[in-house]
């Protein structure tokens, strides 16, 4: 049986590995964890994931991303799979963004970078334990 997993969608690779770390530390091997560098790379591993039939359990996207913004990004994402949890982690992020996540894309929250550990992982584990 596959494991759930957790996607992390940055265009910093620094922040894509300390978050990618934290959460190894934090949750173990209970999920699969995957990073992408864009919402492009994003959708290479969800359509992996679903070939697989591995449930996509957490998606992390930035905001402020070339090309595809993180708000756009979760919509998409939302639409496919509605029953995983939706988190923003930005430093920067229009109220317009994270109101059309929160309306469309069933945005569970907004973090600010840098984000607060303890906050985070009590938002994933509402999550694991809800489904």
């Amino acid at each position: 049986m596959t494991k759930p997993l957790i996607l992390c969608v940055d265009d910093d690779i620094t922040i894509l590995m300390s978050l990618k770390a934290q959460l190894k530390y934090s949750f173990g091997d209970r999920f699969d964890y995957e990073i992408a560098e864009s919402a492009s790379e994003g959708w290479e591993v969800i359509e992996e994931l679903e070939r697989r039939g591995q449930r996509l359990a957490v998606v992390i996207s930035d905001w402020l991303m070339p090309e595809v913004k993180g708000d756009e990004f979760l919509v998409k994402v939302h639409a496919r799979h509605p029953d995983t949890m939706k988190l923003m982690l930005t430093g920067h992020v229009e109220n317009e963004a994270v109101q059309r996540a929160q309306e469309h894309a069933g945005l569970a929250a907004c973090l600010t970078k840098p984000w607060r550990k303890d906050e985070l992982e009590a938002l994933i584990r509402q999550a694991v334990e809800a489904t």
